[in-house]
């Protein structure tokens, strides 16, 4: 076990779960959580800010200032408080009281937006409170998640990898798409590689990315109210839309077999099985999913049967199929 000196430099990621046994599919589930800070977007968060060091943008008394749902915001937490930074994450009332807490315990500050904009929804009402902020105050730093390419570049350099080094006959590869950070440094990578490997992006119902209507959204983590400015959809193969019960039934269903992931990840697996069940018969792909967080940040939500119950009524009720499986406004033809 090697000794570290900064909390960011603890993480595991080569972890990977076999999902055949629990779905009857063969699907294998990239596991990002095993790190300090919770999730895969710690990632990200650490290349934004060591740019930002690099390029001067961020010195001492500067103030980190960002919108986040809540892991990039635990994760920017974590590195503000080793760096000697203060930070303050923009939020709304999705991101989880788990979450809230995390921050504030690495001495962060969180700011709860209650208002929607009107066409751009809740995310959007964050962006503008963050952009005012930083008009009014020189000393905060917004690294902008949604425009940063380092964002993108930290999976490209990361994470692509590493399931490459595992899967050298890698097929598809599932990606859920929110910034499109991971999508992106994903799509790229592997489009510089001989072979070829579909890249699936999935997404929310009620998430405008790839041109759906703005509809109400109570899971955080995937999904957007603004188009994400660092999405290039040429580099994408396929899109599945995926309905946010059938993240519930997905995220039960994984916990009912000891494996306790967040809301993300029950996204990205329920349109893997979706996109994978609508392939020729017997066709055997060697396919992968990424999961972004572990699930005890959801234990009052994802996984608190009254919480459920409140939002999405009783399960018995629910029926229907799993997922749609394209994108609301036209199929996302294929590249390859």
């Amino acid at each position: 076990m090697p000794v570290v000196s900064a909390p960011y430099e603890i993480n595991a990621d080569d972890v990977f779960v076999d999902l055949e046994p629990v779905f009857d599919v063969p699907l294998y589930l990239k596991c990002e959580g095993f790190n300090a800070a919770g999730s895969i977007k710690v990632k990200a968060a650490l290349e934004m800010v060591l740019a930002a060091e690099r390029d001067g943008t961020l010195t001492r008394g500067s103030v980190l200032v960002e919108s986040s749902s809540g892991n990039l915001g635990i994760a920017l937490s974590m590195i503000a408080a080793h760096r000697g930074y203060g930070f303050l994450c923009v939020t709304d009332s999705r991101c989880n009281r788990a979450s809230r807490r995390l921050m504030e315990s690495f001495g962060a500050r969180v700011h709860v937006v209650t208002h929607p904009d009107e066409e751009r929804g809740l995310l959007g009402a964050r962006i503008d409170y963050v952009r005012r902020l930083c008009e009014e105050d020189p000393r905060y730093v917004w690294l902008n998640q949604y425009a940063n390419p380092n964002n993108w570049l930290a999976h490209y350099k990361s994470t692509a990898p590493a399931v490459a080094a595992q899967f050298p006959g890698l097929d598809v590869l599932f990606v859920g798409a929110g910034t499109s950070g991971t999508l992106m440094g994903c799509a790229r990578y592997f489009r510089e590689r001989e072979r070829p490997v579909t890249i699936v992006a999935v997404d929310s119902v009620g998430s405008v990315s790839f041109g759906g209507p703005a509809l109400p959204r109570m899971i955080p983590g995937l999904g957007a109210g603004v188009r994400p400015q660092l999405l290039d959809r040429s580099l994408v193969d396929d899109v599945v839309m995926v309905p946010e019960r059938d993240t519930l039934n997905s995220c039960h269903a994984m916990a009912r077999r000891g494996f306790l992931f967040g809301g993300s990840t029950g996204t990205v697996v329920s349109g893997a099985l979706r996109w994978l069940a609508g392939r020729p018969g017997g066709e055997r792909l060697t396919a992968v999913a990424l999961s972004p967080d572990q699930g005890e940040r959801y234990l009052d939500s994802v996984y608190d049967p009254e919480w459920v119950e409140r939002h999405f009524g009783s399960p018995r009720t629910w029926g229907g199929p799993p997922a749609e499986p394209r994108a609301a406004d036209e199929p996302v033809a294929s590249n390859r």
